[in-house]
């Protein structure tokens, strides 16, 4: 490995504290990174890293050493983005994480436009609802609903997704159709909250204008999205929703809608990444043309636009 691989894979050990998974991300044998990291400890004379049995931290020349990396790297992905070339035909490898609903139903099914326009990109995708450590796990970006809470990354809205209140017609048919936002009081929603907050979400409606939440009882909760719809068609509640998860079971009847006369604020959804000074190639061309994407897809109609 020449000096630049070498400085990026201890990097990488020591944001993802392991010689194995920093290995994974940089494509190489662990045995490669091993005989690496040994070769730069002997040629500076210092120990940089501590190992355990269960993980790997720097040293304090190891975290001085790591500080310094970190800026000779960034410098140096700067001076590359910044040549033209570069510019126009971005490469390398771009991992995102995405939200399970948004990869299948949005993304994915658009992913070869983005192929065919950037050939030399290769993407790794990870999917799932948990919260990423996007520098400890060598993520470039994820697309993630909701408000973002992590004020050290770069947020881009992307969209703000029109919500449903449904619910079965076994379930209306059993509790009966609410009639208005405050007679939630009185029925059962399906609970959603997130893998790090054990807390239920409430229910959200414009009213005059203003954002009203209202909390509603349950007797089951899950921290899924798919868990959440299923849990819907099986008749175990309320769920308040993104319209274009539930559309096909809409049609199909499987749902019904309730409460038309009261929309939500509807749910942000947006593409994050790690701040830096000169923004990756890689990750420029995708969240512009993700973001473009999603316009596409959230575009308000000629009705709500004259409303």
């Amino acid at each position: 490995m020449d000096r630049f691989d070498t400085l990026q894979l201890f990097t990488r050990i020591v944001e993802q504290g392991s010689f194995t998974r920093a290995a994974g991300a940089l494509d190489i044998p662990r045995a490669t990174a091993t005989h690496a990291i040994k070769t730069l400890e002997e040629r500076l004379g210092a120990r940089l890293l501590e190992r355990t049995t269960r993980q790997v931290r720097p040293t304090l020349d190891g975290q001085a050493f790591y500080e310094r990396c970190k800026h000779i790297l960034g410098d140096l992905e700067d001076a590359e983005s910044s040549l033209s070339t570069t510019l126009a035909n971005p490469r390398g490898i771009l991992r995102l994480d995405l939200h399970g609903a948004h990869a299948n139903l949005i993304i994915l099914p658009r992913i070869q436009e983005f192929r065919r326009r950037y050939a030399q990109i290769e993407l790794i995708i990870s999917s799932g609802d948990r919260l990423v450590d996007l520098v400890g796990e060598g993520i470039d970006c994820v697309v993630r609903a909701g408000n973002p809470r992590d004020s050290s990354l770069v947020a881009r809205r992307l969209a703000l997704m029109p919500e449903v209140v449904c619910a079965s017609p076994d379930y209306l048919e059993r509790h009966g159709r609410p009639a208005h936002p405050a007679e939630l009081a009185g029925h059962q929603a399906v609970g959603f909250f997130s893998s790090n907050h054990d807390i239920r979400y409430p229910f959200s409606f414009l009213i005059d204008g203003e954002v009203a939440e209202f909390e509603v009882g349950g007797w089951i909760s899950v921290n899924d999205a798919e868990c959440y719809s299923t849990c819907a068609l099986s008749g175990c509640g309320l769920t308040q929703v993104p319209r274009f998860r539930v559309e096909e079971h809409l049609r199909s009847g499987r749902l019904e809608e309730v409460l038309t006369d009261w929309p939500s604020p509807g749910l942000p959804v947006s593409v994050l990444y790690p701040y830096h000074r000169q923004l990756s190639p890689r990750v420029k061309v995708f969240v512009e043309w993700v973001s473009a994407l999603y316009a596409e897809r959230f575009a308000p109609s000629e009705a709500t636009r004259r409303a």
